[in-house]
């Protein structure tokens, strides 16, 4: 019979059957909690969705998921949840929150067919996490002094210091900084850390600084951060970029013997950028930081170089963004070395519109490294591959994002729209930034094979 079709006709007959079949096989099959929807929600949302994380309620239990059945396929057919801005067609990462397909259509079909629990012999067992963590059990906890957010609907811009003193110089394999406000909005921290005959006294001094009274003399000053004959402490005694925090973000735990980093048994972690959003009420925050060790000197300590505000490449045009303008915006430096880039972590504001990142190697070939169509400001993730990429030297990173400044943007801070600024690297949210922060390591052969998923057993 199918042999006296016309091939075309033959082809589309041939496609709608196993349409047919594949609709025909999903509507037949009982969908229910403990087989299918417990499953994905235990990998994609309870990490969030759990007592003392930010998420407003849990999601672990039949009756968590039950309660906001409608919600929940509301919010994943719009693509609001799980929070996953990279496009999954352009890039893959570890621990990628998005929803397949077919993932949506089973949610789809639980709900549509009465919330069945199935067979609670079959449950699985929920994710078991550490308490106050989003990747392990610390092996040190340190806190803030608690600080108080005004509510006075203001951007305000600290400097914090957490002291500590260790049994004696190790190695420290991660810092995990957890906000304790919802009001935090991202955070660089360092670690400086002393000679024994150079500094006595660490925990002595202010906590915590406003940075628009300060300047850097002044807060090494006041929070004694300075030697104790004065002077600062030598370069080898900072360690840069030590824990960084962006709504989403998790901090990344790398395999044994990649990252990580060697610090004396007396230092302070400075937090010299932690930025609180303009607060609606007078909120505590109860900040700290999980300190993970590792066994040994880090074979290969992680670099970083960041793209465009306060980088090593220019924006072009400069980035101002008048009223009522969408513009597109490039920035583009050149790698010199051969590297096995580990992460990438965009940021933009509340005008990001669109976001895409991309390595062009010297015979011309493209590399894809992120592209976020629709741009979140609330979810900013540090993005780590599965696998490290090789970008050979000569290539170069090439970001190209647009940003939105008029009024069809409903993440617009300006009603009516006003012109905007990034050209002085203000943080304000107000304002504008343009960046790609790369996290990579020298290449050596053989690192496109490592896996970069973490084994931490805790």
């Amino acid at each position: 019979m199918i042999s006296s079709i016309s091939p075309y006709n033959r082809w589309f007959f041939i496609a709608w059957c196993f349409a047919f079949c594949i609709t025909s096989c999903t509507q037949t099959k009982t969908v229910t909690f403990t087989e299918d929807i417990a499953p994905i929600i235990h990998d994609k949302c309870t990490k969030c969705h759990r007592p003392g994380q930010p998420a407003p309620f849990s999601l672990i239990s039949y009756k968590d998921v039950a309660k906001r059945s409608k919600t929940i396929r509301e919010v994943v057919n719009k693509r609001i949840m799980p929070p996953w801005p990279a496009d999954p067609a352009y890039s893959n990462f570890l621990d990628e929150h998005h929803l397949s397909e077919e993932q949506l259509a089973i949610i789809n079909l639980w709900v549509e067919g009465g919330l069945l629990i199935g067979d609670t012999a079959k449950l699985p067992v929920p994710p078991v996490f550490a308490a106050g963590s989003m990747i392990g059990k610390p092996d040190l906890v340190l806190k803030i002094k608690p600080f108080l957010v005004k509510g006075d609907h203001a951007d305000r811009f600290m400097v914090m210091k957490i002291p500590f003193e260790l049994p004696s110089d190790t190695f420290i394999r991660a810092i995990e900084f957890v906000p304790g406000s919802k009001w935090v909005h991202h955070v660089n921290g360092r670690i400086i850390f002393y000679d024994d005959d150079k500094k006595k006294d660490i925990f002595a001094g202010e906590y915590a600084l406003d940075t628009k009274e300060e300047t850097r003399e002044s807060v090494f000053k006041k929070m004694n951060l300075l030697n104790d004959d004065g002077s600062y402490p030598g370069n080898d005694h900072y360690i840069h970029s030590a824990t960084n925090y962006l709504p989403g973000v998790i901090t990344t735990l790398y395999p044994e013997g990649i990252g990580g980093f060697f610090v004396k048994r007396k230092g302070i972690i400075y937090l010299n950028d932690i930025h609180y959003g303009p607060a609606m009420e007078d909120v505590l925050d109860t900040s700290y930081v999980n300190i993970f060790f590792g066994k040994e000197r880090p074979k290969r300590p992680v670099q970083e170089i960041q793209l465009g505000t306060l980088g090593i490449s220019d924006i072009v045009p400069e980035l101002v963004i008048p009223a009522d303008t969408i513009m597109t915006f490039v920035t583009r430096a050149k790698i010199l070395g051969d590297i096995s880039l580990l992460s990438v972590n965009p940021h933009m504001h509340l005008l990001g519109k669109s976001f895409t990142a991309y390595a062009l190697k010297p015979g011309g070939d493209t590399i894809p490294l992120i592209r976020i169509k629709a741009w979140d400001f609330r979810w900013q993730y540090f993005y780590t591959y599965r696998k490290m990429l090789h970008i050979p030297a000569g290539s170069t990173i090439e970001v190209v994002a647009t940003m939105d400044n008029t009024s069809n943007n409903p993440n617009n801070p300006h009603d009516p729209p006003q012109q905007v600024h990034g050209t002085n690297g203000s943080m304000k949210t107000t304002d504008e930034m343009l960046q790609l922060i790369l996290t990579f390591l020298p290449f050596q052969p053989g690192d496109e094979e490592i896996s970069l998923a973490s084994h931490l057993q805790r």
